[in-house]
């Protein structure tokens, strides 16, 4: 079963160096968001599946870039390394941010759903220039500020028409 389970982590982990997957993983996000909004609890853990599964879902590359190789070798050294009370409380971050994002969008607060993903996602940014070096840091930057953009952009404006109709909708019944 050890063996099984290490050659299944290599082939996802080898995977993992497709880009392509480092710019849908922030896109889960809107799922994520929507079901928080809808109050879904099988919609958020099938979301968070998918999420974690994600990164094995694109064929692994002929030739990774430097970048991505550098910045997956910090992320798997940081993973393996020792955790420390304060590895312990980065680490942490992860699931608060999502049941704040949870939170937020369960009791209908678009600022504080903000709030949650930009913190977590700029934490993230933040994270990946202190441990890898600029060259892998660089190379998440740009996946992780057009997730970030996207998902800030569709969540203002579907809230925004969401309130337009229902505005619409309370003058008309009036």
């Amino acid at each position: 079963m050890t063996e099984w389970l290490n050659e299944l982590a290599a082939w996802a982990w080898a995977r993992h160096h497709n880009e392509l997957s480092w710019y849908v993983r922030p896109l889960f996000l809107l799922p994520f968001a929507y079901f928080s909004y809808r109050r879904s609890g099988w919609g958020l853990a099938a979301t968070l599946v998918a999420l974690a599964t994600s990164m094995a879902w694109f064929p692994a590359p002929e030739h990774p870039t430097a970048g991505a190789i550098e910045m997956l070798a910090a992320e798997r050294e940081y993973l393996l390394g020792e955790w420390t009370p304060a590895k312990l409380a980065a680490g942490l971050l992860v699931p608060l941010t999502f049941g704040g994002l949870a939170a937020a969008l369960w009791l209908r607060s678009l600022p504080w759903a903000l709030v949650a993903i930009n913190g977590g996602g700029l934490f993230k940014i933040a994270w990946t220039f202190v441990v890898s070096d600029t060259t892998g840091a660089m190379q998440h930057l740009w996946p992780a500020v057009a997730g970030l953009t996207v998902v800030n952009a569709v969540l203002v404006v579907v809230w925004r028409r969401r309130h337009v109709v229902a505005s619409a909708h309370a003058r008309s019944s009036s």
